[in-house]
């Protein structure tokens, strides 16, 4: 048998449904071990919130009677009585604007930051860079009792604001590392252009470098988005007028009020986490490609 006739022979037996290579040839799929594993991993991340969501249509006979049973039958009473309940809108409310604010204040500061550190050159440019590359080490739990010595004196305790710019403040960090790979990426070439057309520093910055580097703004603001909805700790320690609490301290605080009423505070757990996971499954491939982006750059 020729190599011809043998690699026509083994094309047509692969099917035509086999994965193809970037030269054509069949791909293989791999060790099933390798999917086993991941199928095991996967499930260990869903079983929870399905258990969340799922309960949240049960009633408190059917958990304590099955636990890991489905409803049956299903009841909608819980998740009703939760979407009636004022205290639960705002407490969304309060979490969309922290989240939203936060957000836009993380990608405007942290985009001039990582345009002035990726495109300029001067002192301590290495150690302002190191410094927010050490952000990373340091969460805000280590750092959560003076921080809220600082936002006492400022008058932010049971302020919004007084959680907004804290958030802020330690999402830059992670921000500046996405960021400057992207903008040290745009060539010379395209900033000098754009000044022999008489655009300025500023004009070259919004006409030019927000648009080349949308895929690294989209998603360092999907990351801070969440990153501030679920954020737990400081609304713990800045706010505590109940009128002021956002969807994870309502959860919290739901869960002492009802805690004899399993299943409706399932249902609460399930709509307060619901934003987060819908937004992130929706942009889910523009994280993984601004971050690959990101390595590249």
């Amino acid at each position: 048998m020729s190599a011809s006739t043998a690699g026509s022979w083994f094309s047509s037996t692969a099917g035509p449904d086999a994965p193809v290579g970037r030269r054509g040839e069949p791909q293989k799929w791999g060790s099933p071990l390798t999917y086993v594993v991941g199928l095991l991993f996967i499930a260990a991340c869903i079983a929870p919130v399905l258990y969340i969501v799922l309960g949240g249509f049960r009633t408190n006979a059917q958990i304590t009677t099955s636990p890991a049973a489905l409803p049956h039958p299903w009841v909608l009473t819980n998740y009703i009585s939760v979407l009636k309940s004022v205290t639960f809108w705002g407490e969304f409310a309060n979490s969309v604007i922290v989240a939203l604010v936060s957000t836009v204040g993380i990608v405007v500061l942290g985009l001039m930051v990582s345009f002035v550190l990726a495109r300029y050159d001067f002192r301590l440019k290495g150690a302002m860079y190191s410094l927010f590359a050490a952000g990373l080490m340091f969460p805000m739990v280590i750092a959560i009792t003076p921080l809220y010595i600082v936002v006492k004196d400022l008058g932010l305790v049971d302020n919004l604001f007084g959680v907004i710019v804290p958030e802020i403040a330690f999402g830059l960090p992670t921000t500046v590392i996405i960021l400057v790979p992207f903008l040290r990426a745009i060539p010379n070439e395209i900033e000098e252009a754009a000044a022999i057309d008489g655009a300025s520093r500023l004009g070259f910055f919004f006409r030019m470098v927000v648009p080349l580097s949308l895929p690294g703004v989209v998603t360092v603001g999907i990351l801070a988005f969440i990153g501030s909805w679920n954020n737990y700790v400081l609304p713990l320690y800045i706010l505590n007028s109940q009128a002021d609490f956002t969807l994870p301290l309502g959860v919290q605080a739901f869960s002492s009020q009802y805690s004899s009423d399993t299943a409706k505070v399932l249902a609460f757990t399930s709509l307060a986490m619901l934003p987060a996971l819908v937004f992130f499954s929706a942009f889910e491939r523009r994280i993984v490609g601004g971050l690959t982006g990101a390595v590249k750059g």
